[in-house]
Protein backbone atom coordinates (compact mmCIF):
# COMPACT_ATOMS: atom_id res chain seq x y z
CA UNK A 1 0.00 0.00 0.00
CA UNK A 2 2.47 2.42 0.87
CA UNK A 3 4.47 1.81 -2.48
CA UNK A 4 1.25 3.11 -4.38
CA UNK A 5 0.75 5.99 -2.61
CA UNK A 6 4.09 6.79 -3.08
CA UNK A 7 3.99 5.87 -6.63
CA UNK A 8 0.68 8.34 -6.54
CA UNK A 9 2.93 11.02 -4.96
CA UNK A 10 5.39 10.92 -7.76
CA UNK A 11 2.98 10.90 -10.74
CA UNK A 12 1.14 13.84 -8.72
CA UNK A 13 4.26 16.11 -8.24
CA UNK A 14 5.20 14.71 -11.64
CA UNK A 15 1.59 16.06 -13.62
CA UNK A 16 1.88 19.17 -11.55
CA UNK A 17 5.55 20.28 -12.33
CA UNK A 18 4.85 19.36 -15.94
CA UNK A 19 1.84 21.33 -16.01
CA UNK A 20 3.42 24.33 -14.43
CA UNK A 21 6.24 24.19 -17.28
CA UNK A 22 3.67 24.08 -20.16
CA UNK A 23 1.54 27.22 -18.65
CA UNK A 24 5.46 29.13 -18.03
CA UNK A 25 5.65 28.85 -21.95
CA UNK A 26 6.24 32.01 -23.55
CA UNK A 27 2.90 32.77 -26.34
CA UNK A 28 5.45 33.31 -29.35
CA UNK A 29 2.64 34.72 -32.18
CA UNK A 30 3.17 38.71 -32.93
CA UNK A 31 6.95 37.96 -32.10
CA UNK A 32 9.58 39.20 -34.47
CA UNK A 33 12.28 36.02 -35.29
CA UNK A 34 15.85 36.73 -36.09
CA UNK A 35 17.52 33.78 -37.69
CA UNK A 36 20.93 33.64 -38.46
CA UNK A 37 21.80 30.30 -40.58
CA UNK A 38 25.46 29.00 -41.40
CA UNK A 39 25.20 27.75 -44.78
CA UNK A 40 26.73 24.14 -45.19
CA UNK A 41 29.55 23.37 -47.63
CA UNK A 42 32.76 21.53 -47.95
CA UNK A 43 35.69 22.62 -45.85
CA UNK A 44 33.59 25.24 -43.91
CA UNK A 45 33.66 25.28 -40.40
CA UNK A 46 31.77 25.70 -37.10
CA UNK A 47 32.79 25.65 -33.38
CA UNK A 48 29.13 25.06 -31.89
CA UNK A 49 30.87 24.79 -27.99
CA UNK A 50 32.27 28.74 -28.68
CA UNK A 51 28.91 29.57 -30.33
CA UNK A 52 26.81 28.26 -27.44
CA UNK A 53 29.01 29.41 -24.39
CA UNK A 54 30.52 32.66 -25.46
CA UNK A 55 28.71 34.58 -29.01
CA UNK A 56 25.37 33.98 -28.84
CA UNK A 57 25.10 34.94 -24.91
CA UNK A 58 27.59 38.40 -25.81
CA UNK A 59 24.63 38.82 -28.93
CA UNK A 60 21.60 38.11 -26.17
CA UNK A 61 23.33 40.78 -23.77
CA UNK A 62 22.75 43.31 -26.20
CA UNK A 63 19.13 42.59 -26.67
CA UNK A 64 17.82 43.45 -23.42
CA UNK A 65 14.31 43.21 -22.06
CA UNK A 66 13.42 43.18 -25.80
CA UNK A 67 14.65 39.47 -26.02
CA UNK A 68 12.19 37.02 -25.42
CA UNK A 69 13.97 34.18 -25.45
CA UNK A 70 16.91 32.47 -27.87
CA UNK A 71 17.55 28.93 -29.64
CA UNK A 72 20.75 27.27 -30.78
CA UNK A 73 20.37 24.31 -33.46
CA UNK A 74 22.94 21.85 -34.78
CA UNK A 75 22.18 20.76 -38.34
CA UNK A 76 22.22 16.80 -38.35
CA UNK A 77 20.79 16.29 -42.08
CA UNK A 78 19.00 17.35 -44.98
CA UNK A 79 14.93 16.48 -45.43
CA UNK A 80 16.11 15.10 -48.92
CA UNK A 81 17.98 11.43 -48.23
CA UNK A 82 21.09 11.60 -49.29
CA UNK A 83 21.72 15.01 -49.77
CA UNK A 84 23.88 17.58 -48.21
CA UNK A 85 22.50 19.33 -44.67
CA UNK A 86 21.62 22.65 -45.86
CA UNK A 87 22.92 24.15 -42.55
CA UNK A 88 25.09 23.55 -40.10
CA UNK A 89 23.38 25.80 -37.42
CA UNK A 90 21.35 27.70 -36.60
CA UNK A 91 20.71 30.82 -33.91
CA UNK A 92 17.31 32.50 -33.43
CA UNK A 93 16.49 35.14 -31.13
CA UNK A 94 12.91 35.85 -30.68
CA UNK A 95 11.84 39.87 -29.86
CA UNK A 96 9.13 41.44 -29.18
CA UNK A 97 10.02 44.85 -31.53
CA UNK A 98 12.20 44.56 -34.81
CA UNK A 99 13.15 48.33 -34.19
CA UNK A 100 14.73 47.65 -30.66
CA UNK A 101 16.28 45.06 -32.03
CA UNK A 102 18.13 46.77 -34.80
CA UNK A 103 18.71 49.52 -32.63
CA UNK A 104 20.43 47.36 -29.96
CA UNK A 105 22.23 45.55 -32.98
CA UNK A 106 23.50 49.08 -34.59
CA UNK A 107 26.17 50.19 -32.20
CA UNK A 108 27.66 46.60 -31.89
CA UNK A 109 27.73 45.25 -35.79
CA UNK A 110 31.18 45.01 -35.93
CA UNK A 111 31.87 43.67 -32.65
CA UNK A 112 29.61 40.47 -33.74
CA UNK A 113 30.99 40.25 -36.88
CA UNK A 114 34.43 40.32 -35.54
CA UNK A 115 33.74 37.83 -33.50
CA UNK A 116 32.51 35.46 -36.12
CA UNK A 117 36.41 34.64 -36.39
CA UNK A 118 36.32 32.69 -33.34
CA UNK A 119 33.80 29.82 -34.31
CA UNK A 120 33.12 30.25 -38.15
CA UNK A 121 34.61 30.38 -41.28
CA UNK A 122 30.67 30.55 -43.16
CA UNK A 123 28.91 34.24 -44.01
CA UNK A 124 25.55 33.75 -41.90
CA UNK A 125 22.33 34.36 -43.76
CA UNK A 126 19.53 36.23 -42.05
CA UNK A 127 15.75 35.57 -41.88
CA UNK A 128 13.72 38.11 -40.09
CA UNK A 129 10.31 36.64 -39.76
CA UNK A 130 7.38 37.20 -37.73
CA UNK A 131 5.75 34.36 -36.07
CA UNK A 132 2.15 33.67 -36.93
CA UNK A 133 1.28 30.66 -35.01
Amino acid sequence: MKSILALCLVLTVSFTSFSQKKKASVNEKGLIKVSVMYPFAEGKTFDMEYYEKKHMPMVAGYLGSNLVKYTIEKGVASGIPNQPLPYMAIGTFYVKDLSEYQAAIAPKRDAIRADFVNYTNVAPVILVSEVVK
